[in-house]
């Protein structure tokens, strides 16, 4: 017996994707997550924004893989269909998350409070638990073995950082935290090279403004400590070519 391959299926939601006018990033990023991890992407489906297009794809590709992603309609909108198709494919209620209720109330507190609209983001398929989203309040929900993220590939990056290492079948991942003064746009070229040159690591790039300055922490991940190193001696190689110094652990 050979060991066993722990398989995830994506299921892309959104009619934008399908008419051409929105280049789905989602399906590289969530490959290269769960390579990371030691999970292999074994299919994506494209769907529209229609309840039974979602699911019978969520039911199909939730049978036969381990895990199975969707990404899209989960924002405030009347189109946002994800949690009730979900719901409809596990044959379950949909409820407003007490726990997610809190996290926008807080979020929007200064920001128009909370409307009608903003509240449908809390509603989630009975018996779901919340996927952390640091960037814009509105929580991925996980249920079973289905994970519910937003479409947004910065929002859905945050969320997929929340899972890292928490998926049964996944190899442990390892890391090591880099950060310097520099703003991320003037080296994501060269970080996207770096992560390339690296095969099985992801580079995470978490910007901030501090003391009215912006810098930048690097994540180097893998499922391998001596990987983890090599990636992150070539970042500290780089950064200071260019003049950055960095700091180990982060600033």
């Amino acid at each position: 017996m050979g060991e066993r391959i722990w398989t995830a299926a994506l299921v892309v939601i959104g009619d934008e994707i399908l008419s051409g006018r929105t280049q789905d990033k989602n399906i590289a990023q969530i490959a290269s997550w769960l390579n990371v991890q030691g999970i292999r992407l074994a299919e994506v489906r494209v769907v529209p924004d229609v309840q039974a297009a979602i699911v019978e794809a969520v039911n199909a590709l939730r049978a036969r893989n381990d895990y199975c992603f969707t990404t899209g309609g989960i924002g405030p909108t009347h189109d946002d269909i994800t949690v009730d198709a979900i719901a409809a494919a596990l044959g379950v209620g949909v409820v407003v998350h007490p726990h997610a209720r809190a996290v926008l109330e807080r979020y929007y507190q200064t920001k128009g409070g909370l409307t009608d609209a903003r509240l449908r983001m809390a509603r989630v398929p009975e018996g779901a638990d919340l996927i952390p989203n640091r960037m814009s309040g509105a929580p991925g929900i996980r249920v079973g073995n289905l994970f519910i993220l937003a479409g947004v590939p910065h929002i859905t990056a945050g969320m997929l950082d929340a899972l890292t290492g928490t998926l049964e079948g996944g190899l442990p991942v390892v890391s090591r935290t880099v950060g310097s003064w520099v703003a991320e746009s003037e080296i994501a070229e060269f970080l996207r090279e770096t992560e390339h040159a690296h095969e099985g690591v992801s580079i995470g790039s978490y910007p901030f403004f501090r003391d009215g300055k912006t810098g930048a922490n690097f994540v180097v991940r893998a499922t391998d400590q001596a990987l983890v190193d090599a990636c992150v001696e070539a970042l500290i190689a780089g950064l200071k070519a260019r003049g950055l110094e960095t700091v180990e652990g982060g600033i």
